[in-house]
């Protein structure tokens, strides 16, 4: 990193190095303790560090949400090292390549010591690693790496079939893909309900969620868009200085198929640059097509 021009060359790089580290490496060093076993996660992520045609496989996998929600994060975390290395000299690149392909090696050797008994020689640069307590450097900066998030993910999966796993990972790529793209807006993704959550600055109290399916079919089984409005608990006081207020649905969209990610981005982009718009569109009755896009309205808080 030393041998760039600046350090607005390094500062992604180095990002995205951390991020692909840490990635790669919590998923096999905790342990999979859904429906109350104990089992390791899967190891095929380690492959996409040094073979660039095993990342199809991190988009396509059904192991468990938070697992795949792991590869998806991994997968773009080296999409961004990719666009970062275009700017940087072929010598900052293949000692990039090298360190990653060090990566993966070590980590599969203290795995195979871990799991097999497997001898590893001791080196001066050998990686440390402990199962329970891996050595991450990035400090915080992978929320969904979290034991919180991974538990949050697991009740969602508890009694459904592999069928039902399947498609609320297919959902939950798409919600994802959609928010990475809007990193700066309030709110984000809420996984415990597989929604994504935004409220736009200076938009009156007016937020926008878009909810997949629940896993299971114990609540809604179809994808929706709803605008809401925080609500003063206290009816004589003004949004702007309430002290508590509860969200109010004020018209919802029930979508007849499967939204895709670009269609969610392109809500959320709406609603960055014209936060009014929120505004504008609670106003709209069933029948009605929310401007600039294709949702209709199928539901309105007072019918």
């Amino acid at each position: 990193m030393t041998s760039l021009a600046t350090s607005a060359l390094a500062a992604p790089i180095v990002d995205a190095l951390n991020r692909i580290s840490a990635l790669t490496t919590v998923p096999v060093s905790v342990h999979d303790r859904r429906d109350r076993g104990v089992a390791h996660y899967p190891t095929k992520h380690l492959a996409a560090l040094t073979d660039p045609a095993s990342r199809v496989g991190l988009l396509g996998g059904a192991h468990s949400l938070w697992y795949e929600y792991a590869c998806l994060e991994l997968h773009r975390a080296l999409a961004d090292l990719d666009g970062a290395l275009t700017a940087v000299p072929e010598p900052i690149r293949i000692a990039i390549n090298a360190e990653l392909e060090s990566e993966a090696r070590q980590l599969s050797e203290a795995l195979a010591e871990y799991t097999e008994g497997t001898s590893v020689p001791e080196t001066e640069d050998r990686r440390s690693w402990d199962f329970g307590q891996p050595f991450v450097t990035y400090d915080g900066g992978v929320d969904m790496l979290s034991r919180e998030a991974r538990e949050r993910l697991d009740r969602l999966e508890e009694g459904i079939t592999p069928e039902e796993r399947a498609e609320a990972i297919a959902n939950l790529r798409v919600l994802v893909t959609a928010c990475s793209r809007f990193p700066d807006m309030m709110g984000g993704l809420e996984e415990a309900n597989l929604e994504i959550f935004a409220e736009p600055y200076d938009a009156d109290g007016y937020y926008l969620s878009v909810h997949a399916p629940e896993p299971g079919g114990d609540g809604a089984d179809l994808w929706n868009v709803e605008i809401g409005r925080w609500v003063p608990d206290d009816p004589n006081e003004d949004y702007e200085e309430c002290s508590s207020a509860t969200g109010s649905s004020v018209v919802r969209c029930v979508l007849p198929t499967s939204p895709s990610a670009d269609e969610i981005a392109d809500l959320l982009n709406r609603i960055e640059g014209r936060p009014d718009l929120l505004a504008k569109w609670a106003e709209v009755r069933v029948g009605g097509v929310l401007e600039g896009t294709q949702f209709v309205v199928t539901e309105c808080g007072d019918d």
